[in-house]
């Protein structure tokens, strides 16, 4: 596949659940390499999106992965040819132990193929507490343990595409910069849609991204132009893009930070959402 060609590809994606259209004609790339935000409001219509890829939802329209069209196939076959999903909800399973969760998520071969071997080290690398709590029930576990969990299985088989809606929800900021990082070196070697409304995060880690209004295609681009545009960014996220992101420069009006501040705190990413209220 050519370098400046799309991985993914969704052109005039339209979705209706009982008689309500949540999407109206979505157009959406994701790059061959690194990582691409779908961003926008709440109630954008950007988890439809991602879970009609998936194949979750009834849809029309084209969702080509590397040239292979999928909108015609089910969830197990989307599956099958390489997108990995952790969804909004983590889908971790409560009653089975972490290393239970991601065994159900191994992939088998398809008849006449050899099975890739489940890259346990690599999970591991990335999420050592994994392995240390291979014996508990993920249903004990915290808020960013189950992530790790999530974002774990999407890495255990040989993706061509991971999808990762709003890993980062509900975080506290240490655990945040931890699924960063985590997410930055998958992106190494499989490219990953994030959907995310940290824009900090977003900053940081995307590319380019997508942004949904109202179940269409607001704004596709280069992310930093994006965020570095304040009325755009008012009008699209709904937030101005002088709020604090990562990597960005301390006012000179700033506070100092405090002596006695952790380390760690200093290396958070700062959660800095989309959000709106009606």
């Amino acid at each position: 596949m050519p370098a400046d060609e799309p991985l993914l590809s969704v052109r005039d994606l339209w979705v209706v659940i009982d008689g309500l259209h949540i999407l109206h004609g979505v157009d959406l790339d994701v790059a061959a390499s690194g990582v691409t935000a779908l961003l926008g409001r709440n109630g954008a219509g950007k988890t439809t999106t991602v879970k009609a890829v998936m194949g979750l939802v009834p849809r029309t329209g084209s969702i080509r992965l590397d040239g292979a069209e999928l909108s015609s196939l089910p969830t197990h076959l989307v599956v099958r040819h390489g997108i990995g999903y952790a969804p909004e909800d983590r889908g971790i399973f409560a009653g089975l132990t972490v290393a239970e969760n991601l065994r159900l998520a191994e992939r088998a071969a398809r008849s006449g193929e050899a099975a890739d071997e489940p890259d346990y080290p690599l999970v591991h690398e990335l999420f050592p507490e994994l392995r240390q709590r291979a014996g508990q029930l993920a249903g004990t576990l915290s808020g960013g343990q189950q992530q790790m969990v999530a974002i774990g299985r999407t890495l255990l088989n040989r993706n061509r595409l991971i999808i990762a809606d709003e890993p980062t929800k509900g975080l506290a900021p240490k655990v945040v910069s931890e699924v960063a990082e985590v997410l930055a070196r998958a992106a190494e070697a499989v490219p990953v849609l994030l959907v995310e409304q940290n824009l900090a995060l977003v900053r940081r880690l995307a590319g380019t991204c997508a942004v949904l209004a109202d179940g269409r295609t607001a704004h596709r681009g280069d992310t930093a132009e994006l965020l570095a545009d304040e009325e755009a960014a008012r009008r699209l996220l709904g937030v101005g893009s002088r709020h604090p992101l990562a990597g960005a420069a301390r006012s000179a009006a700033s506070p100092p930070a405090s002596p006695t501040a952790s380390p760690t705190a200093s290396r958070a990413v700062p959660v800095v959402t989309a959000e709106v209220k009606p």
